[in-house]
């Protein structure tokens, strides 16, 4: 079939407004239905998605065998150095079932949770089938196309080694950032553009990137992209590609909105799925902790305390900087991570976190997608997920790669007939517990502690301060004293 008579459809599908909440902070829990209630905060949480995955499209060319080692595929000499160097010795199971086919030029559909090793899967062949090209200024060879900043640094950190081995540039392309550096970047010739739709828009638009030459392109995280509400930006940047070129989808979940994407813009892919649908992971356990509201503040605090990072989350902004403040006035290293923050901060925090400078991540769904932390095993939902796929994303963070970990989530009385209804359509039976704070059944599950009290700053670790000179005072405003606070 040729590919240019499937393009040319017009994406007509409605999204309506999503119904905004309370930015109260923590719900009351005076029934589930109170989740979706209006309020003045003006963040809406997006209905729950529609349920069900479409059937998988039927491979007419039957796909290559998966190999056992990286050294079995079709990969230049100093990629496979650049793998030895970066310690990967073995394939996981979706490299190896689908790089044969990619490395072929084959269209790719994957399935796998976060951390099954999607970006190295799609991202060792676009870097192999690229090598040896130059790309002319504003015109990328290949494109990847990510739902958020934070999914788009994570896909250019791990693939920076590789390109670097073959000599090909990289530009990430997102908002939050300066625009201006950016077409800079593409000015100056970049093989490889990582790219979150609204801002590769606006530099297409402004005449500083031209997509006529993508000759491989990837969508990752295409359900997420979907449930965002940018099919229409997404199926517009998807027509302006080589329509003869290739396409590999990848996503943690198939639901009918990814389906448009599959049938429109992939020839007869080769598919593979890693998890089933619900995403169940052995390795990963699944904590409901009823707890009530007087308490939850208490308990969520305890869990904050443990020894070792957690990542929690919750609904709102507001909510997430109201239990930030209470932590650190707590004793404990929390910081705030949220959409309402620039994306230096962002990246900021998250650096923080990864090191061990910050021990507790609060956050919004910004982090749901598209942070890899090594060795996280806890991670918490103070506030219950709107529907599965959030739950099965949020508790994505932990338990990558083979590795061990937990997923918590505080259940209020009025949300267990909900919280329940959502274990349903992941997939999963989680272990339910009544705790309370103090008690030795919650410090089982979560490793809780009481925290220190003592009220901490977060500074700046070493790495991150000025190398010479000294502070200026221009533009700051006279504070008073400030309470003790112990600073870390």
């Amino acid at each position: 079939m040729n590919r240019s008579t499937r393009t040319n459809d017009r994406y007509s599908g409605n999204r309506g407004g999503a119904p905004s909440r309370s930015g109260s902070g923590y719900r009351s829990g005076s029934g589930s239905g109170s989740r979706y209630r209006s309020g003045s905060g003006g963040y809406g949480r997006r209905p729950a998605a529609k349920q069900g995955e479409f059937a998988l499209p039927k491979t007419i060319t039957p796909a290559l065998p998966a190999v056992e080692a990286f050294a079995d595929l079709d990969l230049p000499a100093p990629l496979l150095a650049a793998l030895a160097a970066e310690g990967v010795t073995e394939p996981f199971p979706i490299q190896a079932a689908t790089l044969p086919n990619s490395l072929a030029g084959r269209d790719v559909l994957g399935r796998g949770r976060t951390g099954s090793g999607k970006t190295l899967a799609f991202g060792l062949a676009l870097l192999a089938r690229t090598a040896g090209r130059r790309a002319e200024a504003r015109h990328p060879l290949a494109l990847v196309l990510v739902p958020t900043r934070e999914l788009a640094q994570q896909v250019t950190d791990a693939l920076t080694p590789y390109a670097k081995s073959l000599r090909l540039r990289l530009a990430t392309v997102v908002g939050g950032m300066s625009i201006g550096r950016q077409a800079g970047a593409l000015r100056g010739g970049a093989e490889v553009v990582v790219a979150t739709p609204g801002r590769l828009k606006d530099l297409i638009e402004r005449g500083d990137c031209r997509l006529d030459q993508v000759s491989i392109t990837v969508l990752d995280e295409a359900d997420q992209m979907a449930d965002m509400g940018f099919m229409p930006q997404v199926t517009e940047l998807l027509d302006q590609v080589q329509p003869e070129g290739q396409r590999m989808l990848f996503s943690a979940t198939l639901d009918r909105n990814v389906d448009l994407l599959v049938r429109r813009y992939l020839h007869d892919p080769v598919v593979h799925s890693v998890d089933p649908a619900a995403g169940a992971v052995t390795t990963m356990e699944h904590h409901v902790l009823y707890v009530h509201g007087a308490d939850k503040y208490a308990t969520t605090t305890e869990i904050a305390a443990r020894d070792g990072r957690v990542i929690m989350f919750l609904d709102t902004k507001h909510a997430v900087d109201k239990l930030t403040d209470h932590l650190l006035n707590s004793g404990v290293r929390a910081a705030a991570l949220h959409g309402g923050k620039s994306q230096p901060q962002r990246t900021r925090t998250l650096s923080r976190f990864k090191t061990g400078h910050v021990t507790v991540l609060v956050a919004t769904n910004v982090a749901a997608r598209g942070i890899h932390v090594d060795n996280l095993d806890l991670v918490v939902n103070v506030d219950p997920p709107s529907d599965h796929k959030d739950y099965l994303h949020r508790g994505g963070r932990t338990a990558r790669a083979g590795e061990s970990g937990s997923v918590v989530t505080l259940v209020l009385p009025g949300q267990r007939r909900e919280m329940t209804r959502l274990m349903a359509d992941a997939g999963i039976i989680p272990k339910i517990a009544q705790v309370r704070s103090g008690e030795a059944e919650l410090s089982r599950i979560t490793g809780a502690q009481a925290p220190s009290g003592v009220p901490v700053t977060i500074t700046a670790p070493a790495t991150e301060r000025p190398r010479s000179g000294g502070s200026s005072s221009r533009g700051r405003r006279n504070r008073r004293p400030a309470p003790a606070r112990r600073t870390t």
